[in-house]
């Protein structure tokens, strides 16, 4: 496929649409999902990243602080919250803006590794976790494949890659990826579907690339190589009703929301917050509460993303698909 940034914009998303939420503008009750356990915590580290991508959904970006720095006591909190409950959670991913931009991440790590999960990091592999390079391998030697570091590479081009991360970018990222490879980390890389190249375009030149470079990726395998559906919450798409998961042939329980819950801590709150998932920290309607348990409740689908990414799309940001 010729590497050509998007021709037309999408439509602008009907502003009748996604204002209720128990009923969508046609006035069907809208579809919510039951929370059926907690097999997936996610903390988001904080928005601050060594980079200002061109689509990023949460706006991260060098001076972005709107989610503040989660110190290793508050994640421990929650971690402990979990033993209480007896909430059987497997998995614990980190997330940001840049996770290992947060002066805390290794203790975060540890904490959660020590205790039996499986850990999950979202990185740009870029120079904030090469400065970690040495306690990270002391991890890996430690953990091994209970740590699974997640690379965000855009595109398997250079050019497409670069159009969204900034010139340079691309060749930084494939060798913070090399780097992982080299020395044992399970890894997995996660790639946009923004160029409108369909999926078996996309695995083939991923494929093509990890071969280049020696590194062991399964680019067929969905949960070694993700590929993301695109969330712009302003392009218009459909609202999904209480009957669309018949008609669809969708199950609620592979959603997002039905076994996930992230932390984040907004800037200048005295503490942290539950939300419903990874993709709408912002949006006070998905606030669920301070704690576990407080979070443990249905979501309703009422915004553009619960539509475009995981409805329609599919997506899921857990390491197993659909989790």
């Amino acid at each position: 496929m010729t590497e050509t940034a998007l021709a037309f914009p999408p439509k602008s998303l009907d502003p009748a649409k996604f204002r209720d939420p128990e009923r969508t503008a046609t006035g069907a009750r809208r579809a919510a999902v039951a929370f059926r356990g907690l097999e997936t915590l996610w903390f988001n580290t904080g928005t601050l990243c060594n980079l200002t991508c061109g689509r990023c959904y949460i706006e991260s970006s060098p001076t972005n602080d709107r989610l503040a720095y989660l110190g290793a006591a508050e994640v421990a909190g929650f971690l402990d919250e979990i033993a209480a409950q007896g909430l059987g959670t497997r998995e614990i991913g980190f997330t940001g803006g840049e996770p290992f931009m947060n002066p805390e991440i290794v203790a975060m790590l540890e904490a959660a590794l020590g205790r039996g999960f499986r850990v999950l990091v979202l990185t740009n592999a870029m120079r904030p976790m090469m400065k970690l390079a040495a306690p990270l391998l002391a991890l890996n030697a430690r953990y091994g494949a209970r740590l699974r570091i997640r690379v965000s590479l855009d595109h398997y081009g250079a050019v497409l890659h670069d159009s969204e991360r900034g010139a340079g970018g691309f060749a930084r990222t494939i060798e913070g990826l090399n780097w992982l490879a080299r020395h044992g980390f399970a890894i997995a890389v996660a790639g946009r579907t923004l160029w409108g190249e369909g999926e078996a375009g996309l695995r083939a030149g991923y494929a093509g690339l990890f071969a280049s470079q020696g590194i062991a990726i399964d680019a067929a395998n969905p949960e070694a190589l993700v590929l993301f559906p695109e969330m712009d919450a302003l392009a218009d798409v459909p609202e999904i009703t209480a009957v669309c998961w018949g008609i669809l042939g969708v199950d609620p329980d592979a959603m997002m929301c039905a076994a996930s819950r992230m932390v984040v801590k907004r800037k200048g709150a005295a503490r942290p917050a539950v939300v419903a998932c990874t993709l709408l920290p912002y949006d006070a309607a998905f606030d669920l509460g301070a704690t576990l348990a407080e979070a443990a409740r249905p979501v309703a689908l009422n915004h553009p993303h619960c539509a475009k990414f995981c409805v329609l799309g599919g997506g899921s940001c857990s390491a197993a698909r659909g989790a």
